[in-house]
């Protein structure tokens, strides 16, 4: 009885904290926008209140483990992709980065417009367009300091094994010249799973895996480099790495 009557005085803190958090956000921005090109501050902003969401459900019991490597350049972050509860948990890394997620999100009132305050970029799936303006602008948050967080899986997994790995994220890595940062998730699809918004007891761990370099690779490169990604991943959080299909045309990109 306490689970659902914690999670139901959790739902309307957030939803407060959600609509608190807009017209801060905003004013941020605003403030900031003459010299924060790379919308830093209210990216950091924007992933406080999804900290702060996270607390507020005491039966999520979130863990970061590793650290952020040396170093002030740039990466391409990476992860697998378990349930929206990733969002939350990676979150509480230490470094703004720059998501690339499904436009659907950014149309969700109030909530969408939060991420393009805060300069995440929208894809839309299946469209190869959209996917070449998402590169393009991702190499611009690279060029300009700006780490860039990619689900490579394109979705999320609703059987707990790794699904197959998109190139994109690695040939944009290589072609930025900057490292490959995988995350490892684990846990986080018993405390939000799959197929709606309702939330569960869990207790999930995000790790921060060694950087992969670039240095030296060319675009042939991409697909060893996201296989050695895959690999590390899987290894991280205990499963098989399985199969990994061919390649996906560019004009069925998939993410998150």
């Amino acid at each position: 009885m306490l689970v659902p009557l914690f999670a139901f005085l959790a739902y309307l803190v957030s939803l407060a904290a959600i609509v608190l958090w807009m017209p801060a956000l905003v004013a941020l921005w605003l403030v900031t926008l003459p010299f924060d090109r790379t919308r830093r501050v209210p990216g950091r902003f924007l992933r406080f209140l999804a900290v702060f969401i996270a607390h507020t459900f005491p039966f999520w019991k979130l863990k970061v483990e590793g650290s952020w490597p040396a170093g002030k350049g740039p990466c391409v972050v990476v992860s697998n992709h378990q349930s929206m509860l990733d969002i939350f948990l990676i979150s509480h890394l230490p470094r703004e980065m720059k998501w690339i997620a499904k436009e659907s999100l950014f149309q969700i009132p109030w909530v969408g417009w939060m991420f393009r305050f805060s300069g995440d970029i929208p894809v839309k799936r299946g469209d190869a367009q959209s996917a070449q303006v998402v590169m393009a602008r991702a190499r611009w948050y690279l060029d300009h300091g700006m780490n860039v967080m990619i689900f490579p899986e394109g979705t999320r997994t609703r059987t707990g094994k790794l699904l197959p790995f998109k190139s994109g994220a690695f040939r944009l890595a290589i072609e930025a010249g900057v490292s490959v940062l995988p995350l490892a998730v684990s846990g986080t699809a018993e405390g939000m799973p799959a197929g709606g918004p309702w939330v569960r007891p869990a207790r999930a761990t995000v790790r921060i895996l060694d950087p992969l370099p670039t240095a030296g690779l060319g675009p042939a490169d991409a697909t060893a480099l996201r296989n050695l990604a895959r690999a590390r991943i899987a290894e991280a959080i205990g499963v098989e790495v399985g199969a990994q299909a061919e390649e996906i045309p560019e004009d069925s990109t998939r993410v998150s």
